[in-house]
């Protein structure tokens, strides 16, 4: 394995999770509050569960969004 390779394929995979994911939670909560699902002041569960093709594996990742 060249850990180079690697490194800079890991990175850019979890850059690529992070700016989108964000962008993604980001709308969601605008747009439930815009149209009154939620109210701005909710602590909400969040979880990001991660798996590797071609492995048996997975990873859950799980925190609390607080919007205020």
């Amino acid at each position: 394995m060249n850990e180079d390779t690697f490194n800079i394929s890991l990175r850019g995979f979890l850059k690529k999770v992070g700016i989108t994911s964000q962008r993604e939670i980001e709308a969601a909560i605008r747009g439930a509050i815009a149209d009154g699902r939620l109210k701005g002041n909710e602590k909400l569960p969040a979880k990001v569960t991660l798996h590797l093709g071609g492995l048996d594996f997975t990873h859950v990742v799980e925190a609390r969004i607080d919007l205020e």
